[in-house]
């Protein structure tokens, strides 16, 4: 028989960093008859395939399903490959363009390659929708709208907002949400775990359950994660806002995006994402705001956190490390372009070389800049970079990559045309 923490204690880390909670008195009966009877709860997120790849803001619930498996419950992480062909019409204005069955197979294989990155393939279920959603006939389907009233659908703000400015709301759109809320009546969910803007589909699965007779679901819904350009409260992170850091970046480019985020930002990445307690995490926030810590150690310890997570300790710790070196100038960064000059016999004047790198519109401008330190340079990825004298033409042998930095914002990898 299996054994668990004590319920006040499961309830104190589960509803951590939660938005909404139906119903609280619930999942503590919930949790007090699992660890009585030494059942782990079933608890289903869905993802939708639409994308191939998942960033930080898809893992707040992934998270969040974490804390339920080290609290020793049952996770299914469901996987919308029926439900993606519909499209997920939540928060649009407009009907989402239909997927082919050929993009969705190719998303989902992505999707359970990344997920394990979070959660522990021991207590995960991979579960998909076309399972029990692609077996049904028309009558099925008939006997199941007839278990939802028109009235109950149109309450959807997205949907009566629609309606009201004269905008088209196709039938299949409504019956989205009742796909997702029959998944899990298939599952036989005791949890079921969704963003905040799903909430009303989360709740239809309740009232279907209720409807044949099951014990409804618990909803927990999570905040919307705020992208690395935002402060808490802006706008989420989206791959189309191009604010996002990616499950399966490499280390590298997570450290540099993580640790671009505003000190406030911080705090809420720590709250939503990391394995620190509570109270760990008000401790870490009072010795920064105290002074007694930096808030660039907070971030950094925030960054090593993460990227173990997605990429293990050695490639945190290298990127890290490749991060230092960058900012104290002695390293590129890994997106650095790589640029082919014309270098003639005897070398390349420094202000010429800034000009055709296009970091200086004229050799003039570049000539007072280099007197001033601007370039510095090194050859291959050893030893400092040592600034260049503008008298003195730059040579480097053929195969051989010239670093260079010009300022903060310019660099580059230059090769021999």
């Amino acid at each position: 028989m299996a054994s668990f923490a004590p319920v006040e204690e499961q309830l104190a880390t589960l509803l951590r960093g939660v938005v909404d909670v139906k119903v609280e008195s619930e999942l503590r009966d919930k949790l007090t008859r699992s660890a009585r009877d030494g059942r782990p709860l079933i608890v289903k997120a869905g993802f939708d395939p639409t994308a191939p790849d998942l960033h930080l803001g898809h893992t707040v619930l992934l998270h969040k399903m974490r804390q339920f498996q080290r609290l020793g419950h049952q996770v299914v992480f469901l996987i919308g490959d029926f439900t993606a062909l519909i499209g997920d019409p939540t928060g649009r204005s407009a009907t989402r363009p239909a997927l082919t069955p050929e993009e969705v197979q190719k998303n989902a294989v992505t999707y359970k390659e990344q997920v394990f990155k979070v959660l522990d393939p021991e207590r995960t279920v991979i579960r998909f929708n076309s399972e029990w959603l692609q077996p049904l006939t028309f009558a099925d389907i008939i006997r199941l709208c007839g278990q939802v009233t028109v009235a109950q659908m149109l309450e959807r703000e997205d949907f009566k907002t629609r309606l009201a400015e004269q905008r088209p709301l196709s039938l299949h759109e409504i019956l989205y949400p009742l796909s997702q809320a029959y998944d899990s009546v298939a599952l036989k969910a005791d949890v079921e775990l969704g963003g905040k803007d799903q909430l009303f589909n989360l709740m239809l699965g309740r009232d279907l359950m209720r409807t044949r007779g099951m014990e409804p679901q618990v909803i927990l819904t999570g905040p919307i994660l705020e992208g690395t350009d935002a402060d808490p409260g802006g706008r989420k992170m989206s791959k189309s806002y191009g604010n996002y850091v990616g499950v399966s970046e490499p280390p590298d480019a997570q450290v540099l995006k993580l640790m671009g985020i505003s000190d406030a930002l911080m705090w809420r990445y720590y709250e939503l994402l990391s394995d620190l307690s509570t109270a760990e995490i008000a401790a870490l926030r009072a010795r920064v705001e105290g002074g007694q810590e930096h808030p660039r150690a907070a971030k950094l310890a925030l960054c090593r956190e993460l990227v173990t997570r997605f990429h293990g300790a050695p490639g945190a710790t290298a990127a890290l490390e490749a991060y230092e070196g960058l900012a104290r100038g002695d390293a590129l960064p890994p997106d650095a372009p790589v640029k082919t000059v014309h270098v003639p016999d005897g070398g390349i004047a420094p202000a010429q070389l800034v000009v055709e790198l296009g970091f200086a519109r004229s050799k003039r401008e570049a000539g007072e800049r280099i007197r001033q330190g601007a370039l510095r340079w090194r050859t291959g990825d050893s030893g400092e970079f040592k600034a260049a004298d503008e008298r003195t033409p730059m040579e480097w042998a053929a195969g051989t990559e010239l670093q260079v930095r010009y300022g903060k914002r310019d660099y580059a990898r230059v090769r021999r045309g």
